[in-house]
């Protein structure tokens, strides 16, 4: 089960998946209405209520031919929108942000009933037969295809205003942070009042991988079921969103065990040639970071954008001090079987630091917000060891700010209270 879950789970991301299925529905639908037609509902409407049936074989025709060359127009015009928006967000913030924007459920749903109305269409143009006396023009069918093409236009206009709004940078910043927020709390949750022994690992025995990819998490279930089923404890040296090469140590265990067994557990690790954004909180602190960097480039020259991104890095630490750094599978019982590398605090928050001390020491007012982050970030230490940390970034940022702020003035004000003017 969890490994069908893990498969719907990378079918769902898909920008094809909501279409195929909105376009199936299409297609029934047709078939449907054609079933419907051959025992004369149109017929019956006509008695009932004869203004909302068409019965003039060439009027559906022409109908029908209008609607489905005015729709493909419609939808090549849509998605040329969605191309221009996935070049502009690529150049302008970064291109780890092009999958969240691909697989937007609201475009995708946009895209399926297009072409679902488009096969609608056709295949009731197709079943419309040449003109007799005695035969019934499926009226009905084509006024539902006039229904649908209307809805089409409504979910245009509603397209439009959804497509100006997700390249805005700040709905763009708001999308990862909340997504992130929400990945980090349920760990956190998950972490809360959980039994934290777990053996030394120092003599255990090590076992190397046989391909290569992105790891990017582990069907756990799965391997929790092999643990307890085999008595056996695990740790995993591997964190998420690590390249990983042939020959890696991927996990070690406590006792030997033979192929039949290494084999399975291997299977429940999963591995990727493409980084999965949206898999890994890490991406979060990454995909932000990257767009202050981005915005503080010569040729976008945006420090606002750079600023606000400190901001949302600031309540993303905020949480992240209250992980843990090892993360744990654990049964009913609350025993643990696995333990798992995480990124430290202490490492994302230098990488974050190192990339923002590279590309904007020279800007006195991103480095003044940088050092209101980290001021910030000591007020919700949990324990000394994060004071420890935020204190030494703090030393590096005044270090790189006195290289490089040459302005007297200006350095002084590094370590004044922050005052947002934008």
């Amino acid at each position: 089960m969890d490994r069908l879950l893990n498969f719907f789970k990378h079918i769902r991301s898909k920008i094809a998946f909501f279409p195929s299925i909105i376009a199936l529905g299409g297609l029934v639908l047709a078939f449907l209405l054609i079933y419907l037609e051959s025992i004369n509902i149109s017929s019956s409407l006509i008695d009932v209520a004869p203004f909302l049936v068409i019965d003039d074989t060439d009027t559906a025709k022409t109908i029908l031919s209008t609607l489905i060359g005015g729709l493909i127009s419609l939808t090549v015009f849509s998605f040329s929108m969605v191309m221009v928006l996935l070049n502009q967000a690529s150049s302008n913030f970064s291109p780890r942000v092009l999958p969240g924007i691909i697989s937007d459920q609201k475009h995708q749903i946009v895209l399926g009933l297009y072409i679902a109305t488009i096969l609608y269409n056709i295949f009731i143009l197709i079943s419309i037969e040449p003109t007799e006396n005695e035969y019934q023009t499926p009226g009905f069918s084509v006024l539902i295809g006039i229904i649908l093409t209307v809805l089409c236009l409504a979910a245009f206009i509603y397209f439009i205003h959804h497509i100006s709004q997700s390249i805005q940078v700040g709905n763009i910043l708001t999308a990862i942070h909340t997504r992130t927020k929400s990945e980090l709390a349920t760990i956190i949750e998950n972490q809360k009042n959980k039994n934290l022994d777990f053996p030394s690992t120092e003599h255990w025995e090590a076992h190397k991988i046989d391909q290569g990819g992105y790891y990017y998490g582990l069907l756990k279930d799965d391997l929790l079921e092999l643990c307890e089923k085999n008595a056996l404890k695990i740790q995993i040296p591997l964190h998420k969103g690590q390249f990983i090469i042939d020959g890696t140590t991927s996990f070690f265990t406590e006792k030997p065990i033979d192929n039949n067994l290494k084999n399975k557990l291997e299977k429940t690790m999963l591995f990727s040639h493409i980084e999965l954004i949206g898999e890994n909180y890490i991406y979060g602190f990454r995909q932000i970071s990257e767009i202050g960097i981005k915005a503080m480039s010569p040729g976008i020259n945006d420090p606002g954008t750079a600023l606000n991104t400190i901001d949302y890095l600031c309540s993303l630490f905020i949480d992240l001090m209250q992980k843990k750094d090892i993360e744990y599978l654990t049964d009913k019982d609350s025993l643990n079987w696995v333990s798992q590398k995480c990124p430290t605090f202490s490492e994302i928050l230098y990488n974050v630091m190192a990339t923002y001390r590279q590309y904007c020491k020279h800007d006195i007012t991103v480095m003044r917000k940088l050092m209101h982050m980290l001021k910030t970030l000591k007020l919700h230490v949990i324990h000394s060891d994060q004071l420890n940390i935020i204190d030494n970034e703090i030393t590096q940022l005044r270090q790189d700010a006195k290289a490089k702020i040459m302005n007297k003035r200006d350095y002084e004000q590094l370590e004044t209270d922050y005052f947002s003017w934008s």
